[in-house]
């Protein structure tokens, strides 16, 4: 209980009180004027009757001390998992609160920061602070103490000034610290297929001098090994050989007292994209499927097409010109010679070997494939003829070659079980249980044993559509020349205009469709791998952002494709390995966070705060912990070896009771007193 106020009840409105006191003082006034005797004496009689009419009253409360408020902040962001930092963050935090905890009026609050799931914002100790104090008054905040490496990434543009109270830092690590990181640089999005692409990056090793060695995976196989200058600029050319994800990994190699290698490598993706998909269609003698493949091509935007039709073949000689018969002149030369290489695709549609091709060209056509290019050939009764193209040189290259026989009978295409497992056909209508089956066709070419993957069988389960790798190319057949019956959609029809298209990109080596393709994505928090062509139960090697590896087996779905999914826990670039060499990455959040970008311990990010808010930083390895004192408000709050947090003395009052200045008795008997000496004064 104490009293600190002064307090009035008046028993009349201040305003009459008013009036009464200037009458009083008017008449004081006029009496001194006139020097009458008494007037002092009335004076006093006037005030005291003006006081007891203001009723002044003592106002006393009932005030409970509050304890002043420190905080500790801690840093568990991932850079704090380098060497010793954890064993000193856990050292440091426990006997600060212990000591803490001897000081009195002092209430202590922890406040943890960790990585943020699926946000690469860095580490955000001044957000933790204001979130902690959010229910805590400034007055009562006695100081903040962040136990951090120094790689704090909200520092306030105010310094800190806005707490109101001093913040310390107790830094972990070594001063001397050192550590080599690859720093990536501009790099493009998309490039040409068949072009080079410019990577900029930088090796900063801060205090290091001379080169470094880094070395570049493409698509997980190794490239090359190349010596860059430390701490300078510096670009790299890589190839794009193929449409779609390009996937370029850099790594540098450990430098002198290296902290981690978490940041020693980085990875991108360059997406290939052609500039145009040159397709060349030949057809040897117009029949009702043509247009099907030529309205399959030009529907594509992507696509160009070149298309010939033989009209009329060299053996029909009826005397008329060419230049009357021909609409274009079949321009031989300049395409299976000269820019042969140019074309993505070369689709022979019902070809006979007529005499338009010369022999050589057959063999260049060989050739082509086996140099990485791509053929599909959709035969009919022609094939089982002596003048097919199986006749040719391309025989060499293709997956199934005739008996002689055709097979005129109805009959529906069935999947075989490598084709339900094939990105070509996988997923696509009537493939799946319930689905409408699909029409029928009416003339199938009889092969013999078919190398490759045959997706679709005919009557007796005999090969329908066949892929082959040969080389480095690719071939694809159809033996049949009715597959334009779906298009029709006869009996139903089928998926004509998918499955052609993803047969004619699966030519042309679109990722997406590859029978051995490996990707992998961070979904939800959860690292989620498909792998096609893998065997049961393989086990995929996964590599966290901070460089642990674990293994992950993958199981086959229904379409073959096993899967696996495990918890993504931290931010950065995961990377996935098979047995066979087969890569992929993916990113949760940035594939370079933030938080390992930089992982040596600094003092420079915090000291401005200290010197704004008067605390102070201290390296707890070289310098011990500083011993915590109370230190009163505006004073010195931090020196050698200790920290001040400052006395606030904040308090709630409970209650509060009022006490009369004066006693009515005793102020009705010094009116009475004074009116008394007043009369006798008058009186003599």
């Amino acid at each position: 209980m104490s009293f600190h106020a002064l307090a009035f009840a008046p028993l009349f409105p201040w305003p009459l009180i008013a009036a009464l006191g200037g009458m009083a003082v008017l008449l004081v006034g006029v009496g001194l004027w006139r020097r009458a005797s008494g007037t002092l004496l009335r004076a006093v009689v006037m005030a005291v009757l003006l006081a007891a009419l203001a009723n002044p009253r003592l106002l006393a409360e009932n005030r409970t001390t509050l304890p002043d408020v420190a905080l500790v902040v801690v840093d568990e962001t991932p850079s704090q998992g380098i060497g010793e930092r954890r064993a000193q963050t856990r050292e440091a935090l426990d006997e600060l609160t212990r000591r803490l905890a001897l000081l009195k009026g002092l209430e202590v609050r922890v406040e943890r920061v960790g990585a943020e799931p699926g946000a690469d914002r860095g580490t955000r100790l001044f957000e933790a602070a204001e979130r902690a104090l959010a229910d805590v008054p400034r007055r009562r905040l006695a100081g903040v103490t962040l136990i951090t490496d120094g790689r704090v990434h909200d520092v306030p543009a105010d310094l800190g000034r806005s707490l109101g109270a001093p913040v310390h830092t107790l830094l972990t690590g070594a001063p001397d610290e050192r550590d080599r990181r690859l720093v990536p640089g501009a790099s493009p999005a998309f490039a040409l297929v068949g072009e080079t692409a410019t990577l900029a990056f930088r090796v900063e090793d801060q205090g290091g001098k001379g080169d470094a060695v880094v070395a570049v995976r493409l698509d997980g196989k190794p490239h090359a090994a190349i010596s860059v200058p430390l701490n300078r600029d510096a670009t790299l050319d890589v190839p794009i050989r193929h449409a779609g994800a390009n996937v370029v990994e850099l790594e540098v190699e450990p430098g002198p007292g290296e902290l981690s290698l978490a940041n020693n490598r980085t990875a991108l993706s360059i997406s290939g994209v052609r500039n145009r998909l040159k397709v060349l269609l030949v057809s040897g003698e117009p029949h009702a499927g043509e247009r099907t493949w030529r309205n399959l091509l030009k529907s594509d935007p992507a696509v160009d097409l070149v298309h010939f039709t033989i009209l009329r073949p060299p053996e029909k000689d009826d005397q008329t010109p060419i230049r009357e018969m021909s609409l274009i002149s079949f321009p031989v030369r300049e395409l299976f010679e000269e820019k042969l290489a140019e074309f993505d695709l070369i689709i022979f549609d019902r070809y006979r070997r007529r005499g338009v091709l010369a022999p050589a060209y057959y063999r260049n056509l060989a050739r082509y494939v086996r140099d990485g290019g791509a053929l599909l050939a959709a035969v009919g009764p022609e094939f089982a003829e002596a003048d097919g193209i199986a006749e040719s040189a391309l025989a060499e290259v293709l997956p199934a070659l005739p008996t002689g026989r055709r097979l005129d009978k109805e009959f529906r295409p069935r999947l075989t079980e490598a084709g339900r497992r094939h990105p070509v056909m996988a997923g696509l209508p009537g493939t799946r249980p319930g689905d409408a089956p699909w029409g029928s066709w009416m003339r199938q070419m009889e092969v013999g044993t078919a190398k490759g993957t045959t997706l679709l069988s005919g009557l007796d389960d005999r090969p329908l559509v066949v892929l082959d790798r040969v080389g480095e190319g690719r071939v694809a057949m159809v033996l049949s020349d009715t597959l334009w019956l779906w298009a029709r959609g006869w009996e139903g029809g089928g998926p004509h205009a998918e499955m052609t298209r993803r047969l004619a990109h699966w030519l042309m080596k679109e990722p997406d469709l590859e029978e051995n393709a490996l990707t992998a994505a961070v979904e939800g928090g959860r690292l989620m791998v498909a792998a096609r062509g893998a065997p049961d139960g393989v086990a995929a090697t996964i590599t966290a952002p901070d460089g642990t590896q674990a293994p992950l087996r993958l199981d086959p779905d229904d379409e073959g494709v096993a899967r696996g999914a495990l918890d993504a826990g931290q931010t950065g670039l995961w990377r996935v390995s098979l047995p066979d060499g087969r890569v992929a990455l993916a990113a949760a959040g940035q594939a370079a966070p933030v938080e390992l970008a930089e992982l040596t311990a600094t003092p420079e990010r915090l000291f401005p705060v200290a010197k704004a808010t008067g605390g102070i930083v201290s390296w707890l390895s070289r310098d011990g912990l500083p011993d915590p004192r109370r230190v009163a408000a505006g004073s010195t709050t931090g020196g050698r070896g200790w920290m001040g947090l400052a006395e606030r003395g904040d308090y709630v009052v409970d209650g509060i009771r009022e006490t009369a200045l004066a006693p009515a008795l005793a102020l009705a008997l010094l009116c009475l007193g004074g009116l008394l000496m007043v009369w006798r004064n008058e009186t003599r």
